[in-house]
Protein backbone atom coordinates (compact mmCIF):
# COMPACT_ATOMS: atom_id res chain seq x y z
CA UNK A 1 0.00 0.00 0.00
CA UNK A 2 1.22 3.41 -1.00
CA UNK A 3 -0.09 6.45 0.35
CA UNK A 4 0.99 10.29 1.00
CA UNK A 5 -1.09 11.83 3.52
CA UNK A 6 -1.05 15.47 3.18
CA UNK A 7 -2.01 18.35 5.89
CA UNK A 8 -2.50 21.46 3.09
CA UNK A 9 -1.65 22.03 -0.25
CA UNK A 10 2.07 21.36 -1.04
CA UNK A 11 2.24 23.81 -3.41
CA UNK A 12 1.57 26.27 -0.88
CA UNK A 13 3.34 24.60 1.99
CA UNK A 14 6.94 23.55 0.15
CA UNK A 15 6.53 20.08 1.20
CA UNK A 16 9.01 17.19 -0.27
CA UNK A 17 6.49 16.39 -2.53
CA UNK A 18 9.24 14.46 -4.08
CA UNK A 19 8.10 11.38 -2.03
CA UNK A 20 5.24 10.98 -3.65
CA UNK A 21 6.55 10.82 -6.92
CA UNK A 22 9.03 8.54 -6.31
CA UNK A 23 6.33 5.93 -5.18
CA UNK A 24 4.49 6.14 -8.41
CA UNK A 25 7.05 4.84 -11.19
CA UNK A 26 6.19 5.14 -14.95
CA UNK A 27 2.94 5.34 -14.50
CA UNK A 28 2.05 9.42 -15.04
CA UNK A 29 -1.86 9.41 -15.04
CA UNK A 30 -3.48 10.54 -12.15
CA UNK A 31 -6.82 11.32 -10.96
CA UNK A 32 -8.15 14.09 -9.00
CA UNK A 33 -10.79 13.60 -7.09
CA UNK A 34 -12.47 17.16 -5.90
CA UNK A 35 -15.83 15.96 -4.29
CA UNK A 36 -15.20 17.65 -0.86
CA UNK A 37 -16.19 20.63 -2.61
CA UNK A 38 -18.98 19.82 -3.54
CA UNK A 39 -20.67 21.55 -0.94
CA UNK A 40 -19.72 25.16 -3.52
CA UNK A 41 -21.51 26.23 -5.60
CA UNK A 42 -18.73 29.30 -6.95
CA UNK A 43 -17.53 27.20 -10.62
CA UNK A 44 -15.04 29.89 -10.98
CA UNK A 45 -13.42 29.31 -8.13
CA UNK A 46 -13.98 25.73 -7.92
CA UNK A 47 -12.02 25.78 -11.89
CA UNK A 48 -9.41 27.70 -10.30
CA UNK A 49 -9.01 25.00 -7.56
CA UNK A 50 -8.05 22.12 -10.30
CA UNK A 51 -6.53 24.30 -12.50
CA UNK A 52 -3.70 25.01 -9.38
CA UNK A 53 -3.94 21.31 -8.29
CA UNK A 54 -2.90 20.54 -12.31
CA UNK A 55 -0.22 22.74 -13.18
CA UNK A 56 1.66 21.33 -9.65
CA UNK A 57 0.99 17.64 -10.91
CA UNK A 58 2.26 18.28 -14.37
CA UNK A 59 5.02 20.32 -13.11
CA UNK A 60 6.20 16.93 -12.34
CA UNK A 61 5.86 15.14 -15.56
CA UNK A 62 2.29 14.13 -14.40
CA UNK A 63 -0.99 13.39 -16.52
CA UNK A 64 -3.72 14.50 -14.46
CA UNK A 65 -7.41 14.41 -15.31
CA UNK A 66 -10.26 15.34 -13.12
CA UNK A 67 -12.50 12.70 -11.84
CA UNK A 68 -15.47 13.08 -11.35
CA UNK A 69 -16.94 11.10 -8.76
CA UNK A 70 -20.92 12.39 -8.99
CA UNK A 71 -20.81 11.00 -12.87
CA UNK A 72 -20.01 7.62 -11.45
CA UNK A 73 -22.89 7.01 -8.40
CA UNK A 74 -24.52 3.99 -8.98
CA UNK A 75 -21.77 3.08 -11.55
CA UNK A 76 -18.86 1.37 -9.70
CA UNK A 77 -18.12 -0.87 -12.76
CA UNK A 78 -17.84 2.13 -15.10
CA UNK A 79 -15.75 3.14 -12.48
CA UNK A 80 -13.06 0.55 -12.42
CA UNK A 81 -12.71 1.21 -16.18
CA UNK A 82 -12.14 4.62 -15.61
CA UNK A 83 -9.37 3.58 -13.01
CA UNK A 84 -8.18 0.93 -14.62
CA UNK A 85 -5.40 2.82 -16.31
CA UNK A 86 -3.92 5.39 -13.53
CA UNK A 87 -1.02 6.25 -11.26
CA UNK A 88 -2.17 8.30 -9.17
CA UNK A 89 -4.99 9.27 -7.11
CA UNK A 90 -4.98 12.10 -5.88
CA UNK A 91 -7.90 13.78 -3.16
CA UNK A 92 -8.33 17.80 -2.42
CA UNK A 93 -9.66 18.72 1.32
CA UNK A 94 -13.40 20.53 2.31
CA UNK A 95 -15.66 18.06 3.55
CA UNK A 96 -14.79 14.99 4.92
CA UNK A 97 -18.13 13.76 5.34
CA UNK A 98 -19.30 15.00 1.82
CA UNK A 99 -16.31 13.25 0.18
CA UNK A 100 -16.87 9.99 2.11
CA UNK A 101 -20.56 9.90 0.40
CA UNK A 102 -19.04 10.53 -3.02
CA UNK A 103 -16.64 7.56 -2.08
CA UNK A 104 -19.44 5.27 -1.42
CA UNK A 105 -21.96 6.12 -3.87
CA UNK A 106 -19.82 5.75 -6.76
CA UNK A 107 -17.78 2.35 -5.00
CA UNK A 108 -14.86 3.81 -4.97
CA UNK A 109 -14.53 2.85 -1.02
CA UNK A 110 -14.84 -0.55 -2.17
CA UNK A 111 -12.71 -0.14 -5.36
CA UNK A 112 -9.81 1.54 -3.53
CA UNK A 113 -8.18 -1.58 -1.51
CA UNK A 114 -8.11 -3.74 -4.75
CA UNK A 115 -6.30 -0.50 -6.36
CA UNK A 116 -3.66 -0.08 -3.66
CA UNK A 117 -3.05 -3.99 -3.91
CA UNK A 118 -2.13 -3.24 -7.32
CA UNK A 119 0.29 -0.62 -7.15
CA UNK A 120 -1.76 2.32 -7.35
CA UNK A 121 -0.91 5.64 -4.85
CA UNK A 122 -3.16 7.09 -3.11
CA UNK A 123 -2.26 10.61 -2.03
CA UNK A 124 -4.23 14.11 -1.27
CA UNK A 125 -4.65 16.64 1.88
CA UNK A 126 -6.92 17.46 4.92
CA UNK A 127 -10.58 15.59 3.89
CA UNK A 128 -8.54 13.82 1.24
CA UNK A 129 -6.84 11.91 4.26
CA UNK A 130 -8.92 12.11 7.50
CA UNK A 131 -11.71 9.50 5.14
CA UNK A 132 -9.01 7.08 5.36
CA UNK A 133 -9.69 6.53 9.40
CA UNK A 134 -11.52 3.59 10.66
CA UNK A 135 -13.96 6.19 11.95
CA UNK A 136 -15.29 10.02 11.03
CA UNK A 137 -16.00 10.87 14.59
CA UNK A 138 -14.59 14.09 16.04
CA UNK A 139 -14.34 15.47 11.97
CA UNK A 140 -17.82 17.21 13.17
CA UNK A 141 -16.05 19.84 15.33
CA UNK A 142 -14.41 21.29 12.06
CA UNK A 143 -16.64 19.83 9.40
CA UNK A 144 -20.53 19.96 8.48
CA UNK A 145 -21.64 16.35 8.45
CA UNK A 146 -25.25 17.51 7.64
CA UNK A 147 -24.00 19.37 4.42
CA UNK A 148 -25.47 17.81 0.96
CA UNK A 149 -25.14 18.56 -2.86
CA UNK A 150 -26.76 17.76 -6.02
CA UNK A 151 -26.89 13.90 -6.48
CA UNK A 152 -25.79 12.96 -2.78
CA UNK A 153 -27.57 10.97 -0.22
CA UNK A 154 -29.18 12.36 2.94
CA UNK A 155 -27.62 9.76 5.58
CA UNK A 156 -24.39 10.65 7.15
CA UNK A 157 -21.49 8.02 7.05
CA UNK A 158 -19.89 7.79 10.09
CA UNK A 159 -17.30 4.78 9.18
CA UNK A 160 -14.11 5.85 7.88
CA UNK A 161 -12.11 3.37 5.07
CA UNK A 162 -10.57 2.11 7.80
CA UNK A 163 -7.17 2.29 5.43
CA UNK A 164 -5.27 3.38 8.27
CA UNK A 165 -5.69 2.45 12.17
CA UNK A 166 -5.89 6.12 13.02
CA UNK A 167 -7.71 9.44 12.84
CA UNK A 168 -5.79 12.14 10.75
CA UNK A 169 -5.68 15.85 12.29
CA UNK A 170 -4.44 18.48 9.68
CA UNK A 171 -4.18 22.05 10.20
CA UNK A 172 -2.77 21.28 13.42
CA UNK A 173 -1.49 24.23 15.01
CA UNK A 174 -1.00 25.81 11.84
CA UNK A 175 -2.62 29.26 10.49
CA UNK A 176 -5.07 27.85 9.26
CA UNK A 177 -8.78 28.78 9.90
CA UNK A 178 -9.44 25.12 10.88
CA UNK A 179 -7.14 25.04 13.26
CA UNK A 180 -8.31 26.15 16.30
CA UNK A 181 -11.25 23.57 15.81
CA UNK A 182 -8.47 20.87 14.80
CA UNK A 183 -6.83 21.40 18.83
CA UNK A 184 -10.30 20.31 19.91
CA UNK A 185 -10.61 17.43 17.89
CA UNK A 186 -7.22 16.23 19.43
CA UNK A 187 -8.83 16.72 22.87
CA UNK A 188 -11.88 14.82 22.08
CA UNK A 189 -9.38 11.93 20.80
CA UNK A 190 -7.39 12.29 23.49
CA UNK A 191 -10.47 11.87 26.13
CA UNK A 192 -11.88 8.93 24.48
CA UNK A 193 -8.32 7.08 23.71
CA UNK A 194 -8.82 7.09 20.21
CA UNK A 195 -5.30 6.95 18.14
CA UNK A 196 -4.72 9.72 16.26
CA UNK A 197 -1.51 11.92 14.72
CA UNK A 198 -1.22 15.05 14.06
CA UNK A 199 -0.09 16.81 10.91
CA UNK A 200 0.93 20.36 10.83
CA UNK A 201 0.55 22.24 6.87
CA UNK A 202 3.36 21.17 5.45
CA UNK A 203 4.45 17.82 6.64
CA UNK A 204 3.07 14.48 5.78
CA UNK A 205 2.56 10.94 6.29
CA UNK A 206 4.41 8.39 3.64
CA UNK A 207 3.49 4.92 3.92
CA UNK A 208 5.28 2.62 1.28
CA UNK A 209 4.77 -0.91 2.01
CA UNK A 210 5.37 -1.81 4.75
CA UNK A 211 7.81 1.24 5.45
CA UNK A 212 6.32 4.84 7.28
CA UNK A 213 8.21 7.93 7.20
CA UNK A 214 6.72 11.03 9.03
CA UNK A 215 8.01 14.09 6.67
CA UNK A 216 8.12 16.83 9.31
CA UNK A 217 9.25 20.88 8.51
CA UNK A 218 12.45 21.39 9.51
CA UNK A 219 11.77 24.83 11.17
CA UNK A 220 8.77 23.52 13.45
CA UNK A 221 10.68 20.89 14.94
Amino acid sequence: MKLYLGSYKPWETGEDFSKCIEMIGDNKKVGIIMNALDYSDDIERLNGVFVETRKFLESFGLKPFRLELRDFFGKPNELAKKLNDVGLIYVYGGNCFLLRKAFAQSGLDKLLPKLLDKGVVYGGFSAGCCILAPTLEGSDITDDPNVIAEKYDNDIIWDGLGLVPYSIEPHYRSDHEESAGIEKEVELMKKKGMPYKTLRDGEAIVIDGGAIEYLRLKDKG
